[in-house]
């Protein structure tokens, strides 16, 4: 799992369940497996427990993770394309659309910035 900014403006919870939903985008955490403890998140990022939970819960509450009594907290079946999903979704809304907004500001043709994508992606692809 990825270092916690806990002097930033993220709410600790919410990056206590972006960590772990980055962990099951990654394959890091697969389906069935089981998420770490309340008290590993705890101890290994000193924090309080019941942040951790609360991050966790955010999880279960999205389907994500689910519970075991008296064993823990693992990974839900189709939790992947779940996040897979969600996460299209807000890259949309937080990327695409401020670009093609910039784009018009800025006179850029439709086509234009679709071949100007293209180009990025495929240098991407490319290890850049």
């Amino acid at each position: 799992m990825q270092k916690l900014d806990l002097s930033g403006e993220k709410p600790i919870f919410l990056q206590i369940a972006e960590s772990l939903e980055d962990a099951v985008l990654s394959g890091a955490l697969t389906e069935g497996e089981q998420l770490p403890s309340i008290t590993e998140l705890s101890v290994q990022y000193t924090i309080n427990p019941a942040t951790a939970l609360k991050g966790i819960n955010l999880l279960v509450d999205q389907g994500v993770a689910y519970k075991k009594r008296g064993v823990g907290m693992f990974v839900a079946k189709g939790a992947r394309a779940l996040l897979q999903k969600k996460r299209q979704g807000d890259f949309s809304k937080r990327f695409v659309a401020a670009m093609v907004l910039e784009a018009a500001r800025l006179g850029i043709a439709r086509q234009e910035l679709l071949d100007m994508v293209a180009q990025e992606y495929d240098c991407a692809g490319k290890g850049r």
